[in-house]
């Protein structure tokens, strides 16, 4: 097939965003982390016993040369914006959807930010890729005063050194991420307050409010020679009002992992999982779940709700920009689950959970 440049272009930046392949000439020689082996550290590379390897490079080359079978609108734009309150003091939980993977909790007088994207691509080029088709649910000047940020891991769509950047100029929140990631975070701008730390360590927020990072199944890539030299992680937020489970991204696999979370953090009153960007099933499957996968998650956690993000911002994969919304509806309804215990915001709604 014969590519243009601007196709390769775009086919490397999409496959950047998703698991690396592009990014900057520093990359190359990257060594994000020194530390001691461990069942999960090599001493070079991060692993995971119940997970599967990254694809190999014809995997990657067959998939961004392939054409989507349905591409999405230019724009899509959410009828909502949402304008944060300062604080939300007492136990009750105000989730506010950005967009994507970014969400703002509200809860016990602190904000916290999780995987923030304010960019028009999720991308290593600024010229193409991934882009959005509506705005943030919140307008970046809207944004309360940010307390702590968790960034899950290194994936362009996830993790966004300009947003970093801009959040520590105005509020310098404490950044809190798997190992190696700050490394990224502080070759961009050493003002980001990021600390990494490794799976299943707590980390205190405020009295009574921590979390806890925890394995998923999935890998880390900033460019082509740095795959899985930063680590990857879910976060269990515990609050006055319940415990939250939050993955950002993950393949299901046989399940191990959201079982393993349940048995060792549970329970949980609320669950967030990404429900897009998994078709092609042949490619990705072992990092992305799709809806009904999802589905089997909630049952795996056993969480009493959950909120459904990755989906309508950026299209990463081939899946229309309104099919994960509405296979999580075809899922629910074969498993006899509620839509309202399963719920699907577009940007700029909220979730508003009383204690």
């Amino acid at each position: 097939m014969k590519l243009t440049r601007r196709r390769l272009f775009a086919g490397l930046a999409a496959t950047a965003a998703l698991f690396g392949g592009g990014g900057a000439a520093r990359a190359v020689a990257a060594r994000y982390y020194d530390g001691p082996v461990s069942d999960h550290f090599d001493g070079v590379r991060f692993v995971d016993r119940h997970g599967s390897p990254p694809k190999p490079f014809g995997h990657v080359l067959r998939f961004w040369t392939s054409r989507y079978t349905d591409r999405w609108p230019d724009r899509v734009p959410s009828p909502h914006a949402d304008k944060p309150p300062a604080r939300v003091t007492g136990p009750d939980w105000r989730i506010s959807f950005v967009g994507h993977a970014t969400l703002l909790l509200q809860t016990a007088s602190l904000n916290i930010l999780i995987d923030p994207v304010w960019s028009q691509r999720a991308s290593p080029f600024g010229f193409v890729g991934p882009k959005r088709v509506n705005d943030p649910g919140v307008a970046f000047d809207a944004l309360p005063k940010i307390d702590h940020v968790l960034v899950s891991h290194n994936h362009y769509d996830h993790l966004d050194v300009a947003t970093l950047s801009r959040l520590a100029a105005r509020d310098r929140p404490r950044v809190i991420t798997p190992l190696g990631n700050d490394t990224i975070m502080h070759a961009h701008d050493p003002v980001i307050a990021a600390q990494a730390y490794d799976w299943h360590a707590r980390v205190e927020l405020a009295p009574g409010i921590a979390v806890t990072l925890i394995p998923v199944r999935h890998w880390s890539a900033r460019g082509v020679f740095d795959r899985n030299k930063a680590l990857w992680a879910g976060f269990v937020i515990d609050t006055p009002a319940g415990r939250i489970l939050h993955v950002g991204d993950s393949g299901y696999g046989t399940g191990h992992h959201f079982r393993d979370a349940r048995e060792r953090y549970g329970p949980f009153r609320l669950a967030v999982l990404p429900i897009g960007a998994y078709e092609p099933r042949w490619f990705m499957q072992d990092m992305h779940m799709n809806p009904a996968e999802a589905v089997k998650a909630l049952a795996d956690v056993g969480a009493e709700l959950a909120l459904a993000h990755h989906h309508g911002t950026f299209q990463l994969t081939f899946e229309g920009v309104d099919a994960p919304p509405t296979a999580l509806a075809t899922a629910l309804a074969e498993a006899g689950i509620p839509e309202e215990r399963f719920r699907v915001l577009k940007p700029g709604q909220i979730w508003e959970i009383p204690a």
